[in-house]
């Protein structure tokens, strides 16, 4: 029997699944069991450093653990998406950029380096760490210049990569990336609570991965940037650092070997396939029939929409007709998550992958036959509540959502061509907001299909 009910209006009900996800990977929760399990003991000082989308909640949560426990931090920062408040006198507050870095990330990078020199060799030091950190802290190496590194991130933004391949190339350049920040903090003790926002929570790539080992040469990166015709794009000083270590002139990152790793451990603490589980949780105690089927949605947004959309209808076709399962008896909800990605030209719009998404999958639900199912419908969203960069989560699909957009002056599938899913999804009232979540575990899709009434 269930337990609870849920909204009957599609959007509604979609809307708080995707609320239950994203409540499932909460971060301060998520930290306290943590800490339950692996922080003690409690005889050094104890320094905090929160990076990333999640940093807030993560430094409240570890301030709360340590006075239950009548401590307090011994310094720390909290480098945030947007301005805060320090929980604990002793924290400062540094506010980056996201998802390129600018000048709040170079003065992020700056407060971080402060934080670092005030660590002795008998403290500990919690590193918190939550996706969005490597653009938040992206400052460069020596020798290269700020706008050289933000020139690298915006192109491998729109180069299609994935996140893992992307955060590969990026460490190389970054100056808390690859491991850094463990050598740094060496000899100290480092605890690295990880929330993941990458497929296969590889915790190399999760914030390029500043207190992880990195496995790649400089040889593997420079064959990465050839592959994918990145590399004469490269402004120049990123090529001759590159080639400067392959030469041995300057040092690699910090591999497995290196000292720092036997006094760092990293522990992971939530990540999207949590939150996916919860939406079925919500909605299989509601009554209703939930289908976790992917958890590594991955390739270009605009493809995987167009996929899943017809998959939807597929899915509902199959089971109206009656072929191996028979009529559908209960409301069911399919669940996706992971990350798409976006290939971007020089005159791209305005939109995300998720609101790309999203937009494809409407077109392919236009394409149903008229009165067939007309409360099949789609949101894609990020669990950070940012979708590219917008003020939008993602969006919502439907078989209207294309005849909307029409009347209200645009072209969807100019718009999905030239990756402006955002105005096109404005003006069909489809665009999800959330505002900042204060987690982020990549992203969700949530399709709904209604059964036979």
């Amino acid at each position: 029997m269930p337990t609870d009910t849920l909204p009957t209006d599609p959007r509604a009900l979609l809307t708080e699944l995707y609320w239950a996800a994203v409540t499932a990977a909460a971060p301060g929760p998520a930290l306290r069991a943590a800490l339950d399990q692996h922080a003690a003991p409690l005889d050094h000082p104890i320094h905090l450093l929160a990076l990333g989308k999640a940093a807030h909640p993560m430094a409240v949560a570890a301030v709360e653990w340590l006075a239950a426990r009548g401590r307090e931090p011994a310094g720390g920062l909290l480098v945030v998406p947007e301005p805060s408040a320090a929980p604990h006198p002793a924290l400062a507050v540094a506010v980056g950029d996201h998802p390129q870095p600018g000048m709040g990330s170079l003065g992020a990078a700056d407060a971080l380096g402060l934080a670092v020199q005030r660590v002795r060799p008998g403290h500990e030091v919690w590193v918190l760490l939550s996706g969005g950190t490597t653009s938040l802290i992206g400052a460069p190496v020596a020798g290269i210049a700020p706008g050289d590194l933000t020139t690298l991130y915006r192109r491998l933004l729109g180069s299609g990569l994935d996140i893992t391949a992307m955060n590969r190339i990026r460490k190389r350049f970054a100056r808390w990336a690859g491991g850094r920040l463990a050598a740094a903090l060496h000899p100290a003790h480092v605890k690295n609570f990880t929330i993941s926002d990458v497929i296969g929570d590889d915790l190399g790539s999760i914030g390029s991965g500043p207190c992880v080992p990195d496995a790649s040469s400089a040889a593997e990166v420079r064959t990465a940037l050839g592959s994918a015709g990145l590399w004469d794009q490269l402004p120049a000083p990123l090529q001759q650092h590159l080639a400067a270590v392959m030469r041995g002139e300057l040092p690699e990152t910090p591999k497995p070997d290196a000292p720092a790793f036997a006094t760092t451990r990293t522990i992971l603490i939530a990540s999207n396939r949590l939150a996916l589980e919860a939406a079925c949780r919500r909605a299989e105690a509601a009554g209703l029939d939930a289908r976790l089927l992917d958890t590594a949605l991955a390739g270009e947004a605009a493809e995987v929409g167009r996929r899943l959309g017809a998959g939807l209808l597929a899915y509902d076709a199959t089971n109206v007709a009656g072929a191996q399962v028979g009529p559908m008896n209960k409301d069911t909800v399919l669940v996706w998550g992971g990350e798409t990605t976006v290939t971007l030209p020089p005159d791209a719009g305005l939109g995300g992958r998720s609101q790309e998404l999203a937009l494809a999958a409407a077109g392919a639900l236009a394409d149903a036959e008229p009165g067939r199912r007309p409360a099949i419908t789609l949101l894609a969203a990020g669990t950070d509540g940012r979708d590219g960069p917008t003020d939008a989560a993602g969006g919502f699909a439907d078989s209207g959502t294309w005849s909307r957009a029409r009347a209200a002056g645009r072209d969807p599938a100019a718009d999905l061509a030239h990756h402006a899913s955002n105005a096109a999804l404005a003006a069909a009232g489809d665009l999800f907001e959330t505002g900042m979540t204060g987690t982020n575990v990549m992203d969700l899709v949530l399709g709904f299909l209604p059964r036979a009434r």
